[in-house]
């Protein structure tokens, strides 16, 4: 398989309070680590009345690290057991979320939290965005 250009990845967004958090500091703590770097797109998914659908979508423009961020942020980070955070320029939410299962992971076997942090190739990322400006 070819290295891809700029893969994505899936993010799980594990409550309403949460969502409302990264759409208002367009950030996202995370608690698990990868390829972090500027310039990657990441889906925020979270569960609705459709089923697990997408919210959004933002394009990485920092990675801070525990180290990194002010004592206050730090300790935040700690107690919620987060290892980083994803500074979005831009993020986007849809205004009807995105089924999951109206996408090209409709058939795929990782579902629900298993696809938190799945790394996905940048032709399916386009194609969820596709998929989902056709339905705003």
């Amino acid at each position: 398989m070819a290295q891809e250009d700029n893969p994505g990845y899936v993010l799980r967004v594990g409550s309403d309070e949460w969502a409302e958090q990264i759409f208002q500091l367009k950030k996202y703590y995370s608690g698990i680590m990868r390829n972090w770097r500027r310039g990657t797109p990441i889906l925020l998914a979270r569960k609705t009345a459709q089923g697990d659908s997408f919210l959004g979508y933002g394009i990485t423009d920092k990675v801070e690290m525990l180290w990194e961020m002010t004592p206050e942020e730090e300790d935040y980070c700690r107690e919620n057991k987060w290892r980083c955070a994803l500074t979005f320029q831009p993020l986007i939410r849809f205004e009807t979320p995105l089924p999951i299962k109206d996408t090209v992971l409709a058939g795929d076997r990782r579902k629900g939290s298993f696809l938190h942090g799945a790394m996905l190739p940048e032709e399916q990322v386009d194609s969820i965005l596709d998929r989902a400006e056709e339905q705003q």
